[in-house]
C-alpha cells in the first residue's frame, strides 16, 4: 500500500466557536439576545441567521454579524437591520473582528421595551451583548486530518498501538480477521512521521493506506 505522493498542507489552526451559545441581557426594559454559532460559509451564516429569525419572529430587530475565515482571508458582514445607521451591526461587527475567533456569525435580537435608548445607548447595548456572548462560548479549532487503512499482523499489534499513540493518532476502528486491520486517524502534519516509523518498525512491509482527508473540530488546549 501506498500514499499519494504529495499531502495537502495543514492549515495554521485558529479559534473557532465550539457550539452555539446564546445571552440575553436587559438595557432600559429592551431586550437583548445574542446567539453566536459557528459557521463555515457564507450559505451557513446566513440559514443561521434565517434559523433565529424564524426562532423570534416576533422581535423588533434581528442585527446579524459574521465571519468566514480567519485573518487576512475572511469574508466580514454585518447589518443594522432597521437600527439607526452605524449602531448596530457594526459594533456587533467590531467586537467579533477582537474575538480573536474565526467562522463564527452571530444575531442580536431586540425586543424593544418601550423607551429609545438613543446612538450611544444603542452602540452599547449591542456591543456588551456581543462581549458577553463571546465570553460565554467555548473555544475549539479546525484540524485538517487523515483517515488511514492499516493492515497488520496480530504479532505486531501492540507495538503499532504504540507507534499510534507517539504520533498523535486515534484507532477509530479495528477488525479482526486473519490479520489485523486499523482505521486511523491523524493531524496532516503527523502522518509522514507515522509512516517513517512504521516502516522501520517493519522493516519497510508496512504502511498506512490514505483513504479520506476530512476536517475535524478538536477543543482548544
Amino acid at each position: 500500500m501506498t500514499t499519494p505522493p504529495h499531502s495537502p498542507a495543514e492549515p495554521a489552526a485558529y479559534p473557532i466557536p465550539a457550539r452555539q451559545t446564546r445571552q440575553e441581557i436587559i438595557v432600559v426594559n429592551s431586550r437583548f439576545i445574542a446567539t453566536l454559532s459557528p459557521a463555515f460559509s457564507v450559505a451557513e451564516a446566513k440559514e443561521f441567521i434565517a434559523k433565529i429569525r424564524r426562532e423570534f419572529p416576533d422581535a423588533s430587530h434581528h442585527v446579524p454579524a459574521y465571519l468566514i475565515g480567519y485573518g487576512s482571508s475572511v469574508v466580514a458582514h454585518c447589518s443594522d437591520a432597521g437600527e439607526p445607521s452605524g449602531t448596530a451591526g457594526r459594533p456587533a461587527l467590531a467586537v467579533l473582528q477582537g474575538s480573536g475567533l474565526g467562522d463564527v456569525a452571530l444575531v442580536i435580537t431586540r425586543y424593544f421595551g418601550g423607551t429609545k435608548l438613543g446612538t450611544g445607548g444603542l452602540v452599547h447595548a449591542y456591543s456588551e451583548a456581543a462581549r458577553q456572548v463571546i465570553a460565554l462560548t467555548p473555544r475549539a479549532k479546525k484540524m485538517l486530518t487523515h483517515v488511514v487503512m492499516l493492515g497488520l499482523p496480530y504479532r505486531m499489534l501492540e507495538r503499532v498501538r504504540l507507534l499510534i499513540n507517539a504520533h498523535g493518532g486515534q484507532v477509530i476502528d479495528e477488525t479482526f480477521a486473519a490479520e489485523v486491520t486499523q482505521t486511523l486517524r491523524f493531524p496532516v502534519g503527523k502522518l509522514a512521521g507515522f509512516q517513517a516509523a512504521l516502516s522501520e518498525l517493519s522493516n519497510g512491509v508496512l504502511q498506512a493506506e490514505i483513504v479520506a482527508t476530512e476536517t475535524v473540530l478538536t477543543p482548544m488546549e
